[in-house]
């Protein structure tokens, strides 16, 4: 039976996650015997330590989730001093209830607020776009490891030089070049429409002691979050923001600006049966160092359950788990995020994505979180049409490398 989260004791789970961690190696290690002394491992011995691997996964999640709600703040915590805030969060409960707007109307008129006409939706108060986000930012999302940058336009402009900005010494009165062989260009990051439709039966929404405000952020939060991270990925930058994985790859040793580097494993959809953990070292250190002292790797969960099993010339495990609530688990002593939006491994496939990614990836957001009132649609249902804008894209080709596997 699945523990809940609000309930669960954090050290015990931790216990439970580092007893669970050592019954793996223990199976492992019987594995790896049967495979060196009878070239093939005992399909029973293989069963269990994918049962062991799938029960790992299981409790990481629960103690994610237990470290996710920790730290989250209470919702209404923090004192509205403010008379507006106030009055904004009466006028909007009056609008998700009864669909009356004229409040929210003259408010957003008087600050001058776009998305005051109707059929744009009005603003969510402050403090529920801010615990939107918070609910957003957890330790499976890219958001949480990627720089994110607010706008008030519809798109943010970054330039960038191609051919690296002039540089040199100079005595202190020697002329300086003048950069004009310096060539610059920009990327640009648009800003999309992300939307979610929560419902709900009028007789909730009169329930005066139901918080509406905390209502729609747990409705729309989880929802935003997986198109999100599916979009950081993989987006095609359609309508969507462009994801890592939709850059143009090429040979690490053939880097060039607007791909990505990659390092092969020299085996088709596999490891390298000998000196498998050499492929890893070689792939971590074609990272610059500059990028590699904050680098993360991206994977899911099912690549993770065949990197646990590796081991290095002492035969000391590469994975090791978190060593407190809230921290991740770690592959040569870097971070791993585990992300379900990755690849699984499969020939030519590039499953595992390591760097720094908040150097290399940029979210931007659009400020405000809109949400318009539809009483008509599925009747005798009230649907409550929420959207947010915000783009993504690579920003620094240069800090993320990928793992293909494959054999060139």
């Amino acid at each position: 039976m699945q523990i809940e989260t609000k309930s669960a004791d954090p050290a015990q789970a931790f216990d439970e996650f580092n007893r669970t961690f050592h019954a793996f190696k223990e199976t492992n290690d019987d594995r790896l015997a049967q495979i060196e002394s009878r070239q093939a491992a005992d399909p029973l011995t293989e069963a269990k330590l994918a049962r062991i691997n799938s029960a790992l996964d299981d409790t990481k999640t629960r103690l994610d989730k237990i470290a996710i709600e920790k730290a989250r703040p209470r919702f209404g915590e923090t004192k509205e001093i403010d008379h507006g805030a106030r009055e904004r969060k009466a006028a909007f409960r009056a609008y998700m209830a009864q669909g009356d707007a004229s409040k929210l109307t003259a408010l957003e008129a008087k600050t001058l607020s776009e998305g005051s006409n109707p059929d744009g939706g009005y603003l969510v108060p402050v403090e529920v776009e801010r615990d939107i986000l918070f609910r957003m930012t957890n330790p499976f999302s890219i958001r949480a490891l990627a720089s994110v940058r607010q706008i008030s336009s519809s798109q943010m402009n970054k330039a960038f030089s191609i051919s690296g900005p002039v540089s040199g010494w100079a005595a202190e009165a020697d002329l300086r070049p003048s950069g004009a062989t310096q060539q610059l260009a920009q990327l640009v990051f648009p800003a999309y429409e992300l939307f979610a439709t929560p419902a709900a039966s009028q007789r909730l929404l009169d329930d005066s002691i139901v918080d509406v405000e905390q209502w729609i952020a747990d409705e729309v939060s989880t929802v935003f979050s997986e198109q999100e991270n599916a979009a950081f990925i993989n987006g095609n930058g359609v309508n969507k923001p462009s994801g890592i994985l939709s850059a143009p790859i090429v040979q690490n040793a053939s880097w060039a600006w607007t791909k990505l580097g990659y390092v092969a494993t020299g085996v088709a959809g596999a490891f390298p049966t000998t000196n498998s953990t050499d492929i890893l070292f070689d792939y971590v250190y074609s990272l610059k160092a500059g990028y590699r002292q904050n680098a993360t790797f991206l994977m899911n969960r099912k690549t993770l359950a065949q990197v646990r099993k590796l081991k290095d010339g002492t035969g000391s495990y590469l994975w090791s788990p978190p060593v407190s609530l809230g921290t991740p688990s770690t592959l040569l002593n870097f971070p791993v995020a585990e992300t379900e939006e990755m690849p699984d491994i499969a020939t030519d496939a590039t499953p595992i994505a390591f760097g720094d990614i908040k150097r290399g990836y940029l979210i931007v957001d659009r400020m405000g979180i809109r949400i318009l009132r539809d009483p008509f649609s599925s009747k005798p249902y009230v649907l409550f049409y929420t959207t947010k804008r915000v783009g993504g894209g690579i920003q620094d080709f240069e800090a993320i490398k990928l793992m293909k596997f494959g054999v060139s």
